[in-house]
């Protein structure tokens, strides 16, 4: 091998080696400067995870708790036999087989929701979380226009079927008696 063909080829002006490098240096620091914008709604989708996953189990499920083992059985207990008790019966059935069906679809949700609130990746199916909320909210809807107005009626003719459902409510939330001793 002759010593002119191991040499480097030297380009014809030294600045040939820095001509159009700045555009991939650009083009980076461009995609660099969108990052302030994106932290704040990535810091807002963990905190908005990581609140539902508390509310949820701590609110939501003992709603559904409440409801089925306090509020569903009051009322059927106090309506009127016949046509009132089985709308009754047929509505509590309703109401609970939605919770159920929530808190599955929450179930499926959860380990996605963990992952964000981590601010990790996800694979938080959005679909289903889509889903949760518009079934949710068909079931708020129905319970306060078509079931807890017919159980205000059905409970409201008997003043102390009223104070029972309040009494075992407030024995629910009531601190236990040893908690302050």
């Amino acid at each position: 091998m002759n010593a002119a063909a191991a040499a480097p080829v030297a380009s014809a002006t030294p600045l040939d080696n820095f001509s159009n490098c700045h555009e991939g240096i650009l083009r980076r620091l461009t995609a660099l400067d969108e990052l302030p914008a994106l932290l704040a709604p990535a810091a807002r989708a963990r905190q908005i995870a990581e609140q539902s996953l508390e509310f949820f189990r701590e609110a939501i499920f003992e709603h559904h708790l409440e409801e089925e083992r306090e509020l569903f059985p009051a009322v059927l207990a106090s309506a009127q036999p016949g046509e009132e008790v089985e709308r009754v019966r047929s509505m509590t059935r309703r109401l609970t087989d939605e919770h159920r069906a929530i808190e599955r679809l929450w179930k499926s949700l959860e380990r996605g929701l963990k992952q964000v609130a981590k601010g990790q990746g996800s694979e938080l199916d959005v679909g289903d979380l889509q889903r949760l909320v518009a079934e949710y909210q068909a079931h708020a809807r129905f319970e306060e226009a078509e079931f807890l107005p017919l159980s205000e009626t059905i409970l409201g003719r008997n003043a102390n079927h009223m104070a029972a459902l309040g009494m075992s409510l407030h024995m629910r939330h009531a601190p236990p008696v040893n908690a302050y001793i």
